[in-house]
């Protein structure tokens, strides 16, 4: 009882709920094994698990976390790698992507003391299995503001992968956030039908651009490839981001401000859950409410562009997304 209380509190303390603020190391050594369909270092979607990961076994000692990972993992390849890793006794298998979900829950059935995890999915799963939401229209309607109130030409692009999961709720929300700043600003939509097409991503961005957006951005790993169509345009054409490791590239200095996953959050609260004999079957939340999410200005921005308004406009946003009174209805947006 004593150790399931210990765990609960750590739990609690990572997702915003009341009853404890410590965050204990792993009790005994755990294995934790990442699949991906990009690369780790993408800038974007799988980057932002597997930093989150590596960042947890630094803060706890390689001794207490060990850490594989997998890249370039299609679904119908990765069965093979999360095999391998169960039958080596990994205890956490995280397949980084709603496009798993079929493989984890076929692989949840055949090794029911190893568990699993993907996202995004808001779905309960076996009693082996988590599931972890961002809620993205959250940063999706942080970054309209700031496209709504930076755009001239009251042309702004979005390039997605597919309408569903983490895309299709930061898509509108981003929709949401430019019609709350700027109704006369329009967005322009369009999705790549692949998480980690890059080329496809900067031929939408290009045709974006040639339409006369001033003002782009993206989620998931391939739009990496947009911002390098923006990187591309001299000028008054910019870009907002779905994760800050956009900030650190060259082609960061068209970067205004960009969002982050909080990751470690999730990592953490799977070895806690585990620890304390919980396996699955529960979906996992990130929200500003949490500390699920990061939002970063880029100090190096022309304030002409990031102007003091546009600050004070987004934290407030922020501020109200963290303590509930603003509520950002994505589903009200069709496409």
């Amino acid at each position: 009882m004593k150790t399931f209380l210990k765990v609960a509190l750590i739990t609690a303390s990572l997702f915003g709920l009341p009853g404890g603020t410590a965050q204990a190391a792993p009790a005994s050594k755990v294995r934790i094994a990442l699949i991906v369909e990009s690369t780790v270092d993408d800038k974007g979607w799988c980057q932002s698990m597997h930093d989150a990961i590596l960042s947890v076994q630094k803060k706890h000692g390689v001794a207490l976390v060990e850490y594989s990972h997998s890249e370039k993992m299609k679904p119908v390849d990765a069965g093979s790698a999360a095999r391998q890793y169960a039958s080596k006794g990994f205890d956490i298998i995280i397949c980084h992507g709603a496009q798993y979900n079929n493989l984890v829950t076929e692989m949840a059935g055949i090794f029911p003391n190893t568990t699993f995890a993907y996202g995004t999915s808001a779905n309960i799963g076996p009693k082996n299995v988590f599931t972890y939401t961002p809620y993205s229209e959250e940063t999706g309607y942080l970054n309209g503001i700031i496209a709504g109130m930076v755009t001239r030409t009251q042309k702004i692009g979005n390039v997605g992968p597919v309408d569903g999961g983490d895309s299709a709720r930061y898509t509108r929300g981003f929709m949401l956030g430019v019609k709350a700043a700027n109704p006369n600003a329009t967005v322009r939509v369009a999705f790549t039908g692949s998480f980690g097409d890059f080329v496809k991503a900067g031929e939408l961005a290009q045709t974006q651009l040639k339409d006369g957006a001033d003002v782009l951005t993206g989620s998931a790993q391939q739009a990496i490839g947009a911002l390098r169509a923006v990187a591309s345009v001299p000028g008054h054409v910019y870009w907002v981001g779905q994760d800050t490791a956009q900030l650190g590239i060259p082609e960061g200095s068209k970067v205004i401000a960009a969002a982050g996953y909080n990751y470690a959050a999730v990592v953490e609260s799977l070895i806690a859950k585990r620890a304390a004999g919980i396996k699955g079957g529960e979906s996992l939340p990130l929200q500003f409410a949490n500390g699920g999410f990061s939002f970063v200005f880029n100090a190096k921005m022309d304030p002409k562009v990031l102007t003091p308004a546009i600050r004070k406009a987004v934290e407030q946003a922020k501020a109200d997304l963290t303590s509930g009174k603003l509520k950002i209805d994505w589903k009200s947006i069709k496409l």
